[in-house]
């Protein structure tokens, strides 16, 4: 039975993974939906979409890095606290224009999975001013899924982060089955299908 577990969840995994690939790979085909890039001298550099940066190499099957960091509300999340949950794990900046135009489409997924004690988001801030300078903008925004601040670039190292947005799917297994880079309509059906197979697979 354990068997035959595992092999439900390999291909439900492998399901989700290729169809997460499948509408990044269509979105490239599209118009881009980036805003304007910030100039790197504010703090750091942005994806902007174009073919040569979305067609970069996924990191499917990674084992993702263990990190800790403080969230705004003042508690500590470790990714290694997370294992057997499907997590979205976005990297941004409040000073990167991609990122403030795709964050709302992530507020949308974040509302349709925030009953399912199985999925986790997170976004973590490289915003060397930390909180004083997140805490306005999320309140503005009114956005409500975790964010955690990173004013070191502590994931950005770890996970080669290139610029920002950037954003990692992890399994329950801890493990990486997409990665986009660059900003994304994350509201969109056919990534809500694809978290769905992930979290219907349960852990080996």
């Amino acid at each position: 039975m354990q068997a035959k577990n595992k092999l439900i969840y390999s291909l439900a995994a492998l399901a989700a993974f290729i169809g997460i690939v499948m509408l990044i790979a269509g979105h490239m085909r599209e118009s881009s939906i980036g805003g304007p890039a910030v100039s790197e001298q504010q703090q750091g550099a942005t994806h902007e979409e174009s073919d040569h940066e979305s067609s970069m190499p996924v990191a499917a099957g990674d084992k993702a890095a263990n990190f800790k960091l403080e969230a705004l509300d003042g508690s500590t999340v470790s990714l290694d606290q997370l294992k057997g949950k499907v997590v979205f794990l976005n990297v941004w900046a409040t000073w990167c224009g991609p990122c403030r135009e795709e964050m709302p489409s992530m507020e949308t997924l974040y509302d349709e999975f925030r009953g399912n004690k199985d999925f986790v988001m997170l976004a973590v801030s490289q915003d060397t001013k930390g909180k004083v300078a997140v805490a306005p903008y999320v309140e503005k925004n009114g956005y409500h899924f975790q964010i955690l601040l990173d004013p070191e670039n502590k994931v950005g190292e770890a996970y080669d982060v290139s610029g920002v947005p950037e954003t990692f799917i992890i399994d329950r297994q801890g493990r990486i089955v997409a990665h986009h880079m660059g900003a994304f309509d994350w509201s969109r059906p056919d990534v809500k299908d694809a978290l769905k197979e992930l979290l219907e697979a349960k852990p080996g």
